[in-house]
């Protein structure tokens, strides 16, 4: 009982900080014109669903945790290739990021993300639906360092290849963390399906 009150708090303030950052990069991304930041505010919505997927987890059998993973990790997939669409768009039609804003952005989404992997890490050995939240979470540190970082390529090159390339990277960590946490659900469910 004290665990499920203690992973339901931690759940909560993990979609809290997703979901405030999702508004924040997507509005910042829009104006700085970055496909690392729209892709990294993708990312944190697909993490505020996988936190409210596993909140609603918190308790329940092993089959419902499993399908509560299941529908997060598909969820991921399919916002990456949505990702991967906007950054193919921009590749052809052209975009002007800027440099200056993207690493500001990206700084605070660091921070941001790093106090959701401190708050996660505790329950990272829980249900399969407490590994998918630690999955997006460490995926979302390494996203952030390669927004910055083009943020910095931006900057010195003037070109806007690195943005769409880190856009394009991130967009396939979160295809990859989809696909890994619909094969761990998949893999809980079959002791389950056992009984």
């Amino acid at each position: 009982m004290q665990e499920g009150r203690m992973e339901r708090n931690t759940l909560v303030a993990l979609l809290s900080i997703n979901a405030f950052m999702f508004f924040l990069e997507l509005v910042l991304g829009l104006i700085a014109q970055s496909t690392g930041l729209l892709a990294d505010s993708l990312d944190m919505l697909a993490d505020a669903f996988v936190y409210g997927l596993s909140l609603y987890a918190v308790g329940k059998a092993v089959t419902k945790k499993a399908s509560a993973a299941r529908v997060s990790g598909y969820l991921q997939i399919l916002l990456g290739v949505g990702v991967l669409l906007e950054v193919i768009r921009r590749l052809v039609f052209g975009s002007e990021p800027q440099s200056t804003l993207i690493v500001v952005v990206g700084i605070v989404a660091l921070l941001a993300n790093v106090a959701c992997v401190a708050l996660i890490s505790k329950h990272r050995a829980g249900g399969v639906h407490m590994r998918a939240s630690w999955i997006f979470s460490v995926n979302d540190v390494f996203a952030n360092l390669g927004v910055i970082l083009s943020g910095c390529l931006v900057a010195i090159t003037g070109s806007r290849y690195p943005d769409l390339l880190i856009g394009m990277i991130i967009a396939a960590l979160v295809v990859r963390g989809g696909l890994q946490i619909v094969r761990e659900a998949r893999e809980a469910e079959k002791p389950a399906q056992n009984l």
